[in-house]
């Protein structure tokens, strides 16, 4: 499989003339302060996109993971407000949940044969319901300010956040396991035919279950982010990020169905939709219109790729007849 491709081209494309224009029209777009607050807001879709990605090769799907996110903050903050103070041991503990979190959905998924979407979905309330119960609607804020300023601090020199060098090295290692490796291979074969997968000697049950681990797992790593840079712990921390890492995955040139998609287009997308996001915002869009923009893209980016796949296998079989 290819590490770009055509629609990984037209969303490059796109980020670049979101850019040009947005610098053009909107003021502020331009400068090192707005594009630091792009990279910030990437970091935790982009931290989830990508097992995201691996998962949805496969054919499956994970809607529980901004839930996730906000049992891990909730349980973060529990754990410190009650003497857990140790931050590298609290780390490790925030982890340890995402793991069992997403062993819980890849146990359903691949022992009971539920499909992920309900399985998640199900999860996606029952994780946030939990997220409630342990730290209601109260907020953990007295985190040690070198923590908290670490999460934003730049790179030297720069207004990025040191933080994207994490994001950008997740990234590679997750493209050089898709792109790269029998286990890459492996993730195609089980989304265009899991029956065929297994019959080749691939372990589709195991890997789908490990894929859902890491899903969890990063989210978590995704909560701790969340914590440290808004210096606060709440219930609700990330309530709606699966749509974005959702729409991230699909407008990156993953296929919904399975079997097609590459980690190029989804770094990709992840930065075109926290261009326009932010660009918007500072053109003062209503928070509607901004939502609708979201949802009208995750339609093109499921939409766009199959009429283009008629289009080309129309003309193929003009070619031919």
């Amino acid at each position: 499989m290819p590490a770009v491709g055509s629609w990984d081209v037209v969303v490059l494309l796109a980020l670049v003339l979101v850019s040009v224009i947005g610098a053009a029209a909107v003021e502020g777009v331009a400068s090192p302060r707005f594009w630091r607050f792009v990279t910030l807001e990437v970091v935790p879709i982009a931290i989830i996109a990508l097992p995201m990605t691996l998962v949805v090769i496969t054919g499956e799907i994970d809607l529980s993971v901004a839930s996730t996110l906000g049992l891990t903050c909730a349980v973060m903050g529990d754990l410190w407000a009650h003497g857990v103070t140790s931050l590298p041991l609290l780390i490790a503990l925030c982890l340890l949940l995402g793991a069992v979190l997403g062993a819980v959905n890849g146990l359903f998924v691949t022992v009971f044969g539920l499909p992920s979407l309900a399985v998640t979905i199900g999860t996606l309330a029952l994780y946030r319901g939990l997220a409630y119960v342990v730290l209601g609607d109260k907020a953990v804020a007295d985190y040690p300010v070198r923590w908290t300023d670490a999460a934003i601090s730049p790179i030297p020199g720069l207004t990025i956040p040191w933080v994207i060098i994490v994001v950008a090295v997740l990234a590679v290692i997750f493209g050089v396991v898709l792109h790269a490796t029998p286990v890459g291979r492996g993730l195609y074969a089980m989304g265009n035919n899991a029956e065929a997968a297994r019959f080749a000697g691939i372990a589709v049950a195991r890997t789908k279950f490990w894929l859902f681990v890491a899903t969890g797992t990063m989210a978590s790593l995704a909560g701790v982010f969340w914590t440290f840079r808004f210096a606060s712990a709440r219930a609700d921390n990330g309530s709606g990020l699966e749509l974005a890492v959702v729409a991230a995955v699909l407008l990156g040139g993953v296929s919904i169905f399975g079997g097609r998609g590459g980690m190029v287009g989804v770094i990709g997308a992840v930065l075109l939709l926290s261009t326009l996001r932010n660009a918007l915002q500072l053109a003062y869009v209503p928070a509607n219109t901004l939502t609708i923009t979201t949802g009208s893209l995750l339609i093109a980016s499921v939409v766009g790729p199959n009429v283009a796949g008629m289009v080309r296998e129309r003309l193929r079989r003009r070619r031919t007849a």
